[in-house]
């Protein structure tokens, strides 16, 4: 199906595997899920590397992070797609078994360790845990441009069950997070991408800022953001109207104004404090960025409603931080 083609369609279930045996692309599935009382979280990863010439690969990844300890755990797996079934909502590969309807199993050996984990999760039982897409219209989901595309089906779950880390095991019931599909061409040229869920407040928030390459050229940053509370969304994605929108990126730091017909929200997302890995993302074409991630950074949301009361949405150290780009980073001696 051509990228035409499918703007006349109806799109594909949001966890609807894109990867069709085609080279020239990437594709990932992913979890989080945060310590609601101490800065400790994991992350799993299922991805697809389809280059332009040469067999696809699949891996799967396994962060541990540990705000206390001031230690991570992280290593990849790889091996050949034809090793790995892909089965509706089921992805079995040597390293995790994952069933998108609620659990995941696997086994992953570290440096640190081998670190294994037995999970399974549930939405939120709130309408803020409807499935969310924050590119704003099928043409950007389904269309040529931007060429990396991203869904969450699941924006606020809660997780049961425990992990087995070289040094203890870890009970995550009660833990809360979400899960997300992204899918493309390539990556994204660059980009900070941050998602916190607010338990108390029935709330969640989920935003980028990103440059882009469009006929050999960058783009300016390209921002945009979500906000749910509770059955009302505001929805701050006039992507490409840089007059209603200010970013800053830093190193371990990013801070987003905008503002829509919904009203205005200023947000800062900020790790400096937590401990962060360096990912080696590969593109089709061969190139290499660096994803630089952290679960644990602290988050501070205000929102002004064009129709209603100012809200503060805070969270000490339950924000998913993301930071791509091109260039190695002299702190992280090891990439993942």
């Amino acid at each position: 199906m051509t990228a035409l083609t499918s703007l006349f369609t109806k799109e594909p279930a949001d966890n609807a595997l894109r990867f069709h045996g085609q080279s020239g692309h990437v594709e990932s599935y992913f979890l989080r899920a945060n310590d609601p009382h101490r800065p400790r979280a994991f992350w799993l990863k299922q991805c697809v590397l389809a280059p332009l010439s040469g067999p696809a690969l699949a891996e799967s990844w396994f962060i541990w992070f540990d705000g206390e300890q001031r230690r991570t755990i992280a290593q990849r797996v790889q091996q050949p797609v034809s090793e790995v079934s892909f089965s509706g909502d089921a992805v079995n590969s040597k390293a995790i078994t994952l069933d998108l309807r609620g659990k995941a199993r696997g086994s992953l050996d570290a440096p640190e360790g081998t670190a294994s984990f037995d999970v399974s999760w549930k939405p939120v039982d709130s309408p803020m845990a409807a499935p969310l897409s924050i590119l704003p219209w099928k043409l950007l989901r389904a269309g040529p441009f931007p060429k990396s595309k991203l869904l969450t089906p699941s924006p606020a779950l809660t997780f049961s069950g425990s992990l087995t880390l070289p040094k203890e095991t870890v009970n995550v019931d009660g833990w809360i997070g979400m899960q997300g599909h992204n899918w493309g061409a390539e990556h994204t040229f660059e980009y900070a991408w941050g998602q916190c869920v607010f338990p108390e407040a029935d709330a969640m928030l989920e935003g980028f800022s990103a440059r882009v390459k469009v006929g050999g050229r960058t783009t300016p940053r390209l921002s945009g953001l979500v906000v749910r509370r509770g059955a009302r969304t505001y929805r701050f994605d006039r992507i490409f109207d840089g007059w209603r929108q200010r970013a800053t990126v830093d190193d371990d730091r990013w801070t987003l104004s905008l503002r829509s017909d919904d009203g205005d929200v200023t947000l800062a997302m900020d790790a400096r404090n937590q401990p962060m890995v360096c990912l080696g993302y590969d593109n089709p074409n061969g190139e290499r960025s660096y994803c630089f991630n952290s679960k644990l950074a602290a988050v501070e949301a205000t929102v002004r409603p064009s129709d209603g009361a100012s809200f503060v949405l805070k969270s000490e150290h339950g924000g998913a931080l993301e930071f791509l780009r091109r260039q190695a980073d002299p702190r992280f001696t090891r990439v993942v």
